[in-house]
């Protein structure tokens, strides 16, 4: 499969950043925007490499 482009929406709350992708529902955080973002990626990759593979 190849790229895949989604959305981003950061905000910020309190201290650190929040990263959602609406389209996957994945969620992460970070006390930057690079590193939320980054972790949002990470989080987004691994949602993703799971649900393409088949459970059995």
């Amino acid at each position: 499969m190849g790229a895949r482009t989604f959305i981003a929406i950061i905000y910020k709350e309190e201290d650190i950043y929040v990263a959602e992708c609406p389209e996957v529902g994945t969620v992460s955080q970070g006390y930057t925007i690079e590193e939320a973002i980054a972790n949002l990626k990470e989080a987004t990759e691994l949602y993703e490499s799971r649900r393409e593979s088949p459970l059995f």
